[in-house]
């Protein structure tokens, strides 16, 4: 789970830098993370304040609102 894990980051790392381009994969990636952080946050309120970065978030929000319009 560890390596898939790495695997997810990279995956969002590159999108954010620019050496992929924000694709389904990029996307898929970042809400795997997503779901995951969630999971941590209930499981412990040390994790409550923990979020993603602003470039992550609206890198998201970019992708659905292109996808609702």
């Amino acid at each position: 789970m560890e390596t898939r894990m790495n695997n997810e980051i990279e995956m969002l790392r590159q999108g954010l830098t620019g050496q992929r381009s924000v694709d389904e994969v990029v996307l898929t990636s970042a809400a795997i993370l997503s779901d995951r952080l969630e999971m941590l946050k209930q499981s412990s309120p040390l994790f409550e304040a923990v979020s993603f970065s602003p470039e992550v978030e609206a890198m998201a929000a970019g992708q659905l609102t292109a996808v609702a319009n």
